[in-house]
């Protein structure tokens, strides 16, 4: 791969590019290389950033032609930091925000440097909205094609599940329109199976009425944490489909809304959000309630916008993330004494330990419609490493896996491939996807047969034999035992 580009030697990119090319030592340079992750520090070689459908296809060609590495960068949101590389070309999606939105069809078509806040403002003009990141500065490409969870997931489905459409730009330079009806191989593997396919221009999505929200935070003191796990694991199974609900093990942040005596302190803590009428909540909620009795209650009525936000606050900026998790059909006894434990020993009081109640919609689509396996997995155990810039990475990103392997005995066989450290290899990757990891790698032979694409969670290209042409992939998905990480 070639490391370095001379000006004169992208004169050709130039050349029908109406967007911005970003060199080394340009104004703004540093800037549009940082990611969300301040621990990735990455130079590329250019930074191109296009305006237009037209522009991403001239950077690919030219990648193409000059052996020049390529990573892709949509909100930058990747804790793993693929959307930069060290002397690669950097195609930076984030200026192409158009959205048009449709309310009598419920459909949105969306540019790819959107991010999640951007988006639900445009769809709640309407009242309407389609499952999405929690924390609102997450990109839509990168969480639309690693499966999407999210509030709305046990109503209405995965994000995955609700795109109708995708245009993409392939690693051969073409730009096609994938959906059920056209390039249907493609469009099944676009619904999960991350960036491996192409640099996905536009989404189609599926909406729907979200109107009325309740939801909000119930905290407790540290020293009831396993009791607060417990009820959760107690009253998920009969939760509504209306409901979402997430366990955390926390540092309460120094919030005007969090009593002065627990500001600081390591707390548990439920978030409970419910699409529709306060009172039908309030009933909803009372079994929980019961269960286990907060210490500081503050549910209320709030806009979808709003309950898109709750979360915003345990990110503050300039920190270093490290992610790994695992899919859970069980919430027992072991693995919350294990949980709660960990979050006590945590090196850093930023990082947080999050499970998330799965089931409803998402367990209804069958686990081969598309990439996203693990569709009859309870839980999603999600432990995010949180630490300051000064401190040695190595302490934070071992706690992080120790306290995952803690629960695996409770694991349903992989993790969700959006949480899926760098370092962790080729083997989660494939566990990620279970039955469909092989149906995935033809996929990728067909259309990206070099790995062209490859600064993301990879799929290798599968090995084909003979001559099979190379757009017929309808390969009936292996359904064979999952895959052990």
């Amino acid at each position: 791969m070639m490391t370095s580009l001379t000006r004169a030697a992208t004169d050709r990119l130039r050349t029908g590019f109406e967007g911005e090319l970003i060199w080394p030592g340009d104004d703004g340079y540093d800037t549009a290389r940082t990611v969300w992750n301040a621990a990735i520090d990455r130079r590329p070689a250019l930074i191109a950033r296009p305006d237009a459908t037209a522009d991403v296809l001239t950077v690919v060609r030219f990648a193409r032609e000059c052996g020049m590495e390529i990573s892709i960068r949509g909100g930058g949101h990747s804790a793993a930091g693929h959307a930069v590389a060290d002397g690669a070309l950097m195609l930076d999606l984030s200026a192409m925000k158009a959205i048009e939105v449709d309310p009598a069809a419920r459909t949105a078509v969306a540019g790819p440097g959107l991010v999640w806040r951007e988006l639900d403002a445009a769809t709640q003009e309407f009242g309407l909205a389609t499952t999405g990141g929690v924390v609102g500065s997450t990109g839509i490409a990168g969480l639309t094609l690693g499966g999407g969870i999210g509030y709305l997931d046990r109503l209405a489905g995965l994000t995955c599940d609700n795109l109708l459409a995708a245009e993409l730009v392939t690693a051969d330079g073409e730009v096609l329109q994938a959906s059920a009806d056209a390039h249907p191989d493609l469009f099944w593997a676009l619904r999960g199976g991350g960036g491996n396919f192409g640099v996905v221009t536009a989404f189609t999505y599926r909406l729907h009425p979200v109107t009325e929200v309740y939801g909000g935070l119930l905290g407790y003191t540290t020293d009831r944490a396993a009791e607060v796990l417990r009820a959760f694991a107690e009253f998920g199974p009969g939760a509504p489909g209306r409901l979402a609900l997430y366990a955390g093990l926390v540092t309460a942040p120094p919030a005007p809304f969090v009593p002065e005596h627990l500001r600081g302190q390591r707390v548990a803590g439920l978030i409970p959000v419910y699409f529709g009428p306060a009172g039908e909540a309030a009933r909803v909620l009372a079994p929980l309630r019961d269960l286990a009795p907060p210490v500081l209650d503050l549910t209320q009525p709030m806009s979808y916008q709003q309950a898109q936000q709750l979360t915003d606050g345990l990110n503050p900026p300039g920190m270093h993330h490290y992610y790994t998790a695992e899919w859970l059909h069980d919430l027992d006894g072991q693995a919350i004494e294990a949980l709660v434990a960990a979050a006590a020993s945590a090196p850093s009081r930023q990082s947080v330990i999050v499970i998330k109640r799965m089931g409803g919609a998402t367990a209804d689509v069958p686990a081969d419609a598309t990439p996203f396996w693990y569709r009859d997995a309870a839980y999603n155990l999600d432990v995010h490493a949180q630490w300051a810039p000064t401190s040695p990475p190595e302490l934070h990103t071992a706690w992080a896996q120790a306290t995952r392997q803690a629960a695996r005995h409770a694991s349903a066989g992989g993790g969700y491939v959006n949480f899926i450290g760098a370092d962790q290899g080729p083997g989660r990757v494939r566990a990620a996807y279970g039955g469909n990891y092989a149906r995935l790698a033809q996929i990728k032979a067909a259309y990206d047969p070099d790995n062209f694409f490859h600064v993301n969670n990879n799929i290798p290209p599968a090995v084909r034999a003979g001559n099979a042409p190379a757009r017929a992939v309808n390969a009936a998905p292996d359904g064979g035992e999952r895959a052990a990480s």
